[in-house]
């Protein structure tokens, strides 16, 4: 973690707009098209639903503006951040669970499999709230979502975490494609940002093989 340079930065001006609203999160949600990821899966028997979480925190690494945070009234940035998402159990409740970076498909999965086991052998709900180097992810596989809602406390210390979900894939003129919402604040990313995400995100997803 490093102090980011507000006063040389080219967006200080949004930056400093933004800072100041009540609401300053925004919310895109779009289909990613992920017929090429699907197959790959199916495969080298990988699990998709962690394969998603890859592609996520992959293209977000690649992007500087996705690893600014807020940290007592200044901006750091980091050279990579994680990636926590939740976790359903048994009975039909959740938990949290962070997943280290890797830089490869495989071994990303491979290491958050093991993590999920050990987590199931112990549930608990635990939280790690006040971490900075890390994206949140929810997975919500039941519904073909087009927009969402995230519940948020006013914590300042984390007011700067993208929020990533999820939704269910489906089939349309024979492709698969599923719904990823990205929420963001204003004042540390653009429409750009986001856009670029989904692009990138999308050009690894065509380029598997």
């Amino acid at each position: 973690m490093k102090e980011f340079d507000v006063e040389n930065w080219k967006r200080k001006d949004q930056y400093k707009f933004f800072k100041t609203y009540e609401d300053p999160f925004f919310n895109i949600t779009a289909n990613l098209e992920v017929t090429n990821l699907y197959r790959y899966c199916k495969q080298h028997h990988l699990s998709f639903s962690l394969a998603c979480l890859f592609v996520a925190i992959k293209s977000i690494n690649e992007i500087p503006e996705f690893k600014l945070r807020f940290k007592n009234d200044k901006v750091v940035s980091f050279d990579l951040v994680n990636i926590g998402s939740t976790v359903l159990n048994d009975d039909h409740t959740f938990s949290f669970c962070d997943f280290p970076y890797k830089f490869s498909i495989i071994e990303f999965i491979e290491s958050a499999k093991a993590i999920i086991e050990n987590h199931k052998k112990g549930i608990k709900f635990d939280a790690n709230e006040n971490e900075l180097a890390i994206v949140h992810c929810s997975t919500i596989p039941w519904v073909s979502l087009t927009s969402v809602k995230h519940a948020r406390k006013g914590d300042e210390k984390t007011m700067g975490v993208p929020k990533i979900v999820f939704g269910k894939w489906f089939e349309e003129a024979e492709l698969k494609k599923i719904p990823f919402s990205v929420e963001v604040h204003h004042a540390l990313l653009d429409g750009f940002h986001v856009g670029l995400l989904f692009e990138k995100m999308q050009l690894y997803i065509n380029e598997l093989a």
